[in-house]
């Protein structure tokens, strides 16, 4: 930050600096952290001392609340991933079974809406495409934050919901899938460069809920990335030029995860091993009936509280798979 060119690239010296800010706030905390652990120590040796009960109980009571900072704290250590700290780009796709998997996709986009609001970051629909009925056929979500792709990227993958359909009148068991994609915003680093010869861009009428002259205009914005085959959309914005940015964003995304699958699968080619992730395996299933219960099949992590899962309580999910990950990698 302190060379005189930094500010030549003004959207790459704003995300550094921001980062930099990041980072200086974490090692304040941790500094916090650590002088008052230090105070507790000298606490406990004078409670211990004078042998006063009162003191004892004011140590224990510090000791809890600094046993919980460091819970939180620890969190960021396990967010140690090349993109962790990035923006993330989440697309929701209802699987097949009509009316049951749309509704299932819905309740996913609000579930991770109301996780994103957990932690403190901005989630906002960039593209929508509703069901003829209800829920939705797929959505996809913009995350902004510090570590959004970090608490995110562990729900990369199949989801699978059992429950009573509310929509069969026989009310009869059902199961739905829904395939979540996350993926980092991609840096605009020199080789992720698009050449504008090998994309293809189309505007039509949007059907979003960007103001009040959105559906009147042609805001909506497709692109397609005619060697691999990309196509993305944005309508959600307020203007053509601010839906072509977003697409863009989300087409660089896509490339880089492309570029990374392809790094991935030629070294595990070598390795004489590779899975891919295909539709059908899901990773985590979302038991309603007939019994209550929320089970991650990569890190077997459950719980009973499906109330509370559904509503955006995901940070055990998150903890357990970026520990899961972290043994994987060590193994």
């Amino acid at each position: 930050m302190s060379d005189a060119d930094f500010w030549k690239n003004t959207s790459a010296a704003t995300a550094t600096s921001k980062r930099a800010g990041e980072l200086r706030a974490e090692l304040l905390e941790w500094d916090a952290l650590d002088r008052d652990a230090k105070d507790l120590n000298e606490l406990a040796a004078l409670a211990e001392k004078e042998k006063d009960e009162e003191m004892v109980a004011e140590a224990q009571k510090t000791f809890i609340g600094l046993r919980e900072r460091f819970e939180k704290l620890e969190f960021f250590v396990l967010l140690s991933g090349k993109y962790d700290h990035a923006n993330a780009i989440m697309a929701i796709h209802a699987g097949t079974g009509g009316t049951e998997a749309q509704d299932w996709a819905e309740m996913l986009c609000r579930m991770y809406l109301r996780y994103a609001e957990r932690r403190g970051l901005t989630a906002r629909i960039i593209d929508e495409n509703r069901g003829n009925e209800t829920g939705i056929k797929s959505v996809t979500v913009s995350i902004e934050g510090p570590y959004a792709y970090g608490y995110m990227k562990s729900e990369h993958g199949v989801h699978r919901l059992v429950r009573i359909s509310p929509f069969d009148a026989e009310k009869m068991r059902h199961t739905s899938f829904a395939l979540v994609e996350v993926l980092p915003e991609a840096p605009e680093e020199a080789d992720l460069q698009i050449d504008p010869k090998d994309i293809r861009i189309d505007t039509y009428l949007s059907s979003g809920h960007g103001g009040q002259s959105v559906q009147t205009t042609y805001s909506a914005v497709r692109i397609v990335h005619i060697p691999t085959g990309i196509t993305v959309t944005c309508q959600n914005e307020r203007s053509q030029s601010q839906n072509r940015e977003t697409a863009m964003k989300v087409l660089r995304a896509r490339l880089a995860a492309l570029r990374e699958k392809e790094r991935l699968a030629e070294r595990a080619e070598l390795r004489g091993e590779y899975h891919e992730a295909e539709w059908g395996n899901q990773i985590r299933s979302y038991v309603l009936q007939p019994y209550r219960m929320v089970k991650d099949h990569r890190t077997e992590y459950e719980t009973s509280d499906t109330v509370g899962v559904l509503d955006g309580k995901l940070e055990p999910f998150a903890e357990a798979f970026l520990k899961w990950s972290r043994e994987k990698k060590k193994g």
